[in-house]
């Protein structure tokens, strides 16, 4: 739990709304990396977000670099929570944390598999969902990111050129079996390049559990949250981790309540690639680079957790998971006509 009155005094001497007036909280979500409380004070009404107690100290700077994404977005087009306030002296709830504008709002996470009314039932007005998702790293990815102040946020100098020796160097630190297609997909890499890099502001791990949607229809976008794996470097890998696992038939009734997601009815990949294209202004020609620079990285990611799984029974089902996108990597780079 958080101590109330010392989140009383710094949000006094920070200048927050509600000085002086009673803090109202209750504790919303949390795990190994975060907890997250709602927190009402006079006309603030926001999210704290912190480290739990015994997290590592590096979520320290994970905080810091959250926050420095989030407060860049200020003044942009992209949906975010509003940046309010942040502290790195440990010394007041024992962790540096941030406060955050609350959404109101709901989380493809908490609808358990049943979109909400009325994109439930009406076809069309569920497509937006999707549009609305392709649309959010869009406009992430048109931020002016030096003009925002994040400068040494990522590496995008030679950012294409390091990403196989990068994910290889944390594959053999982990490494207890081996992953079928990995050399033909590491080749591949190696020798193909994307049409043009543009670098810009990236999510990490876009997908419809890092966004959250305005109560109401039609569809939109109130904000991309979760910014732990957050860094400048090529925006188009956002796409296509959003793309990654996206159904080629989403007419197929099949796919109904076999995600927290259902993407039956949703657009096709390439009626999202275009919306992305027009929306960003970036060309997705070469976009099966991408996937297979995504299911690359994907499996090594996901191997880690696997290897580590013990008795876990989530962990543990990445095993065939890490397979079979490693697989699909190299399947693609063999087939792909993608010759840049």
């Amino acid at each position: 739990m958080i101590d109330i009155e010392r989140l009383a005094t710094w949000m006094d001497e920070a200048g927050l709304a509600g000085k002086g007036e009673p803090i109202e909280h209750r504790y919303v979500s949390g795990g190994t990396q975060n907890e997250i409380y709602e927190i009402r004070r006079g006309d603030l009404h926001g999210a704290l977000r912190i480290p739990p107690a015994g997290a590592p100290a590096s979520r320290d700077a994970g905080i810091l670099r959250e926050w420095r994404i989030i407060e860049a977005l200020d003044g942009t087009d992209v949906p975010h929570t509003a940046a309010l306030g942040m502290c790195e002296d440990a010394s007041v709830l024992g962790r540096s944390f941030y406060i955050m504008g609350f959404v109101d709002g709901w989380s493809p996470m908490s609808q358990h598999g049943v979109w909400p009314e009325p994109f439930n039932s009406d076809l069309e007005l569920r497509k937006g969902l999707s549009y609305q998702l392709a649309e959010g790293i869009a406009l992430l990815s048109k931020v002016d990111w030096k003009a925002r102040g994040l400068e040494g946020l990522g590496r995008p100098d030679d950012f294409h050129e390091r990403q196989v020796d990068r994910w290889t160097a944390f594959l053999n630190r982990i490494k207890k079996r081996e992953l079928p297609g990995y050399d033909v997909a590491a080749q591949w890499l190696r020798t193909h390049r994307p049409i043009d890099f543009i670098p810009g502001l990236m999510h990490g791990d876009y997908q419809f559990a890092n966004v959250m949607f305005q109560n109401g229809a039609p569809a939109k976008l109130a904000a991309i949250v979760d910014w732990e794996m957050g860094t400048v470097g090529d925006p188009k890998l956002d796409l296509a981790w959003m793309l990654q696992s996206w159904p080629e038939d989403t007419s197929s009734t099949d796919l109904i309540g076999k995600s927290y997601a259902d993407l039956y009815a949703m657009p096709t990949k390439s009626q999202l690639l275009a919306h992305y294209a027009e929306v960003s202004g970036r060309q997705v020609d070469d976009y099966d680079y991408y996937l297979i620079l995504c299911k690359f990285k994907l499996a090594i990611v996901l191997e880690q957790g696997f290897q580590r799984a013990g008795d876990d029974e989530k962990l543990l089902s990445f095993g065939p998971i890490v397979l079979g996108a490693m697989q699909e990597a190299a399947d693609l780079a063999e087939s792909t006509d993608y010759k840049r």
